[in-house]
């Protein structure tokens, strides 16, 4: 094999295993979904993303051009794409982002420079979120 595709191979082989091996040591530090049924964005998510994602990913100019502020932007994800993957919570972005276990820091939700102003979501908030997703993010 030419040495260049061998590089390639070996490249896209070792990120997949990293990219699997992160979910999965993502899923064991994540607080549980939250055993509540029926979970919508509606009752449940809109107050939590209100109170601490909102005041940065809404309106004209939101940050990574990322929308919380209905269900329909927040299913439409923002500039690198989508942030939930609805039925799985444990690959979804925006549940690693909030439980601050995305791999770069850069990402955590809210960033710890702002939680001062914007106070992090509580292991027992991210466990609804991760069960609205799971549930399909309805």
């Amino acid at each position: 094999m030419n040495p260049i595709k061998l590089a390639v191979v070996a490249f896209a082989a070792t990120f997949g295993l990293a990219a699997v091996a992160s979910a999965a040591d993502a899923a064991g530090k994540l607080p549980p979904a939250s055993t509540k049924q029926g979970v919508t964005y509606a009752a449940d998510i809109k107050p939590i993303l209100d109170n601490s994602c909102v005041k940065c990913h809404s309106g004209d100019k939101p940050k990574a051009r990322l929308k919380l502020d209905t269900l329909e932007n927040a299913l439409k994800g923002g500039k690198d794409g989508k942030v939930i993957i609805a039925g799985d919570s444990v690959k979804s972005p925006l549940v690693l982002s909030a439980a601050h276990l995305a791999g770069d820091p850069d990402l955590w939700m809210p960033p710890k420079k702002m939680e001062n102003k914007f106070p992090p979501l509580t292991p027992d908030q991210i466990g609804v979120v991760r069960a609205w997703i799971d549930q399909g993010a309805k």
